[in-house]
């Protein structure tokens, strides 16, 4: 993949946008020594790396505004980043640009149990909301892979998915609201805590945007009850086609389940090698089904 070519016009003012940048954020929220941004110089697509120009640490919604505000008077690009797990490049940052990190923003702010949502930051762990709701029951849906270092926000800026999205949706289908600020600085909110809002779909076009039209700046999520049964099953197949059909026979039989996944045997035996699970080694696909609710009773 070839970058673009950097702005030697920009490059040449960085001294005059550090300092213009110091003054909006406290002194641990500017980072410009060449070794220190090198932990910011990929996402999870690490085959691809570029050392920003500068990265931009804010810890609230007003100084974000100011931030996004100059650079779009003064023409410097910025690359929102959330905990950079991402595989997609979403996050790979510019020479001539600014690296935009929401770490700062790690608090739950307000769990509402009647209403089944939460409202947290951005910097918030995809876990770590359900950690913080299932000793009372409920559990947030949507669970990337990466989960337990993946920030929400970019699960919104990226519309994450993962096995429970089967039945659940994706992140967009979980989330109901967000404060967020327009590339110029402006502060606007969609949605809320209400199912549906008026008017266009205007969450639904930010939600999955990677950081274009905006940084997301408060998150308000579904939260749903943790079904009072749960079980997985392992089923072993002579075939990745024997696999397929099976899938197809659940979802036509109206058994949606609340996770499932398929292994052919080049995942089974090289997870086996690793992990040790105990998957049998002599059969050509895998499907782990996990039910919840009704049809774990039932089925």
């Amino acid at each position: 993949m070839k970058m673009p070519e950097p702005d030697a016009g920009v490059i040449a003012r960085r001294d005059e946008i550090i300092e213009a940048l110091s003054g909006m954020v406290a002194a641990d929220g500017l980072i410009i020594d060449h070794d220190e941004l090198r932990a910011f110089e990929c996402d999870g697509l690490s085959a691809y790396r570029q050392i920003p120009m500068i990265v931009v640490l804010p810890e609230t919604t007003a100084e974000v505004s100011q931030i996004l505000k100059y650079c779009h008077e003064n023409e410097i690009k910025v690359v929102p980043r959330g905990a950079g797990t991402g595989l997609s490049g979403g996050a790979l940052p510019l020479a001539d640009g600014i690296s935009l990190g929401l770490g700062k923003f790690n608090r739950i702010l307000d769990i509402d149990y009647p209403n089944r949502c939460a409202v947290v930051q951005p910097g918030v762990t995809n876990l770590g909301i359900t950690t913080a709701v299932e000793h009372d029951g409920f559990y947030y849906a949507p669970d990337p892979s990466s989960q337990i270092a993946c920030s929400i926000g970019g699960n919104v800026a990226e519309n994450s998915g993962g096995v429970h999205c089967l039945k659940y949706g994706l992140t967009t289908n979980n989330v109901l609201g967000v404060e967020m600020v327009l590339m110029d600085g402006e502060i606007i909110r969609l949605g809320g805590k209400h199912i549906d809002a008026g008017g266009y779909d205007l969450l639904g076009v930010v939600t999955g945007s990677e950081g274009l039209l905006g940084v997301f700046t408060e998150v308000t999520v579904r939260l749903l009850q943790k079904p009072a049964t749960a079980r997985a099953m392992l089923l072993g197949f002579p075939s990745s086609e024997q696999a397929g059909d099976c899938v197809g026979g659940i979802i036509g039989a109206g058994i949606i389940p609340g996770g499932l996944e398929m292994m052919d045997k080049h995942a089974i035996h090289a997870t086996e090698d690793f992990v040790h699970a105990g998957y049998p080694m002599d059969v050509e696909a895998l499907l782990i089904v996990e039910l919840d609710g009704p049809e774990a009773e039932t089925t």
